[in-house]
């Protein structure tokens, strides 16, 4: 029991750095080495100084439900995190962590929105930007749908799992 409560533990720790460096880091679109885009910026290199510029991306209806949703599984699953850390502290013995797991199953589910909806309307988000045939999708992207099949796993897991002393 120690041992999948470690698991799960890690897991879900992995989870939500996953997810917030999803949100926060600089590659959800990729030009080339020296321009990228991602949920709250547009960057390129600067090669003279080698340093980033970057001004903010084009407000769209469709990138404000990509950043709203991908905040909130930033949100649901740090708030699952402390959820079962207290829950782990008081609840009593054969109690079941049904709180914790729908708030990862939120999670999975409000990123597998998000990043449907960046896969789908990408052209609408990136519409002021380059040319969108010459670029491919960024790590951070990738990492967002990573994380869809994890949150949903370690949800499910949680709803199943049972306190023992």
């Amino acid at each position: 029991m120690a041992l999948l409560l470690m698991f799960v533990t890690l897991l879900h720790l992995i989870t939500l750095a996953m997810l917030f460096i999803a949100t926060m880091e600089k590659t959800w679109w990729v030009w080339d080495d020296s321009k990228l885009s991602d949920l709250w910026y547009n960057c390129r290199l600067d090669n003279s100084t080698e340093t980033w510029l970057c001004t903010s991306t084009k407000e769209t209806v469709w990138l404000h439900a990509v950043q709203v949703l991908m905040v909130l599984s930033v949100v649901f699953s740090a708030v699952s995190f402390f959820v079962f850390l207290g829950q782990l502290l008081t609840m009593s013995k054969g109690g079941l962590f049904y709180f914790t797991g729908l708030c990862q199953v939120f999670a999975g589910l409000t990123d597998f929105s998000a990043a449907l909806i960046y896969t789908l309307h990408n052209k609408d988000i990136l519409w002021d930007s380059q040319k969108l045939f010459s670029g491919y999708f960024g790590y951070c992207f990738i990492l967002a749908w990573v994380c869809v099949p994890l949150l949903l796993c370690s949800g499910i897991i949680y709803i199943h799992l049972h306190k023992k002393e």
